[in-house]
């Protein structure tokens, strides 16, 4: 089932996020969070948990020149990449490392806030939707995605479970760290309880389609911390690992290669 090249995982991190997961997943998950939150020209935009920054990238261009955009994320080497995607964009949006849970803005400075895939890595998403709440105007409108529990994504399902197999208990965590996800009842309650109103939650169902189980576990583990783990493998314990993956995932591969459906959240709600 492996092929017998190809494998080393020789980007970094954020560089291969950007490169294999914005532009089949994160791009046009953007687009569909803009239309969720009615975006404005002139609004002022935050992106929370940004990234490499392809949410405030693309609000950028709603805003128009009288609005504004900034992303901000923990993470520097995202935040590099981010930086260097939008060179030369105008008007330029502000790259800022912050925490989600302490955002550095005044009170009221936003008129829409998005996360994308973002909150589930938070420490204390609670306190981050107070920050969110804080630093949005009122009318302010909040668009928020996370992937549900693993029990709705089975391609991501199956990927964990072999790689704890195969690559150590650490790796199985590692994939399912994603998906930690609230069910509605307790998404509703996080954002009613950081003071958002009338909070709607809706289920979307996407896919992302690779052109061999092998692509599908080497982009996913070059865009993760998973990539020195897998790296290291023997090749026979990886080839053991994309058979057994193949197996699990036999009812989603085609003549193309293999489609990965995708469950998540989306949260709305306005100050």
């Amino acid at each position: 089932m492996a092929g017998n090249g190809g494998w080393q995982l020789t980007e970094s991190g954020p560089e291969a996020y950007e490169q294999y997961l914005v532009p089949p997943l994160f791009g046009p998950w953007a687009e569909r969070l803009i239309k969720h939150a009615n975006i404005r020209e002139g609004d002022r935009v935050l992106d929370v948990g940004c990234g490499t920054g392809i949410m405030a990238r693309r609000a950028a261009t709603h805003v128009g020149e009288q609005g504004t955009v900034v992303g901000i994320d923990i993470n520097e080497a995202m935040l590099t990449v981010a930086r260097t995607a939008t060179a030369d964009i105008t008007p330029a949006i502000e790259w800022r490392q912050g925490d989600a849970t302490a955002l550095p803005f005044s009170d009221e400075t936003f008129d829409v806030i998005f996360c994308q895939q973002a909150l589930q890595f938070v420490e204390d998403p609670a306190v981050a939707l107070r920050e969110m709440h804080r630093v949005l105007a009122p009318e302010g409108r909040l668009a928020v995605s996370v992937f549900r529990p693993l029990s709705y994504n089975v391609g991501y399902d199956k990927l964990a479970e072999a790689l704890e197999r195969h690559a150590g208990a650490e790796a199985g965590m590692m994939m399912r760290s994603p998906f930690r996800g609230h069910s509605r009842k307790e998404l509703r309650a996080l954002a009613e309880d950081a003071g958002f109103s009338d909070p709607v939650i809706t289920i979307e169902i996407s896919s992302v389609r690779y052109p061999s189980v092998e692509e599908f576990v080497r982009r996913e583990a070059a865009s993760s911390p998973l990539a020195g783990s897998l790296d290291s493998l023997d090749r026979g314990v990886r080839e053991v690992l994309l058979d057994d993956i193949a197996e699990a995932l036999h009812d989603y591969i085609d003549d193309q290669g293999i489609v990965i459906p995708l469950d998540s959240h989306v949260l709305v709600a306005q100050r």
